[in-house]
């Protein structure tokens, strides 16, 4: 279900179950699985090109901050996000929440179960883990997060279609390696 003011512009798959309101843009090739939840009352929800929003995650607005996603990011299965910034190439892992006024750099990991409080800074390509989190590592990690980015890309271009196995496919595989050993 889609309020008046969602914006898409060609997303690869927007799953029937999800539930988006407000004044929140998707970006082409973006994929929202299924039992997502984004509301953007105030401010605004930005998600970039060919970003996947994973089954169960929960996108909103802080009082005095939108919630800006970059481009080839996976916000993973459980996420919330709660008025805050993620650059491009991030992989946030499984049930993480990032709170208001967080800024997350580009090609960084947040690893799963992350609590990010209020205002926490992290710099381009960090790994991130804890409660709070901390960067517990530099390590670049644009090639395989944008990777994993575009196998969600292409399992999605299959889930519009109605074929839930498109990844399996050896050649959608290799396209997906080639994308990941060309960057």
């Amino acid at each position: 279900m889609f309020g008046k003011d969602v914006e898409l512009d060609n997303p690869a798959f927007v799953c029937p179950t999800a539930q988006i309101y407000g004044a929140v843009q998707i970006a082409e090739g973006a994929s929202i699985w299924p039992y997502v939840v984004i509301r953007s009352e105030a401010n605004e929800v930005e998600i970039g090109e060919k970003t996947n929003i994973q089954d169960f995650v929960m996108i909103h607005i802080g009082l005095s901050h939108g919630t800006y996603i970059g481009n080839y990011c996976s916000i993973t299965h459980h996420c919330t996000l709660h008025g805050c910034r993620i650059g491009d190439n991030c992989l946030i892992g499984i049930n993480s929440t990032i709170m208001d006024g967080c800024v997350i750099g580009n090609n960084c990991i947040i690893a799963g179960h992350t609590f990010l409080k209020e205002g926490t800074v992290i710099p381009d390509n960090s790994i991130v883990a804890g409660a709070p989190g901390k960067v517990i590592r530099e390590k670049n990690s644009k090639i395989p997060n944008r990777t994993n980015a575009i196998w969600y890309y292409e399992n999605a271009l299959g889930y519009a279609m109605g074929d839930h196995r498109r990844v399996s496919n050896p050649e959608v595989l290799k396209d997906i390696e080639h994308f990941g050993t060309s960057e």
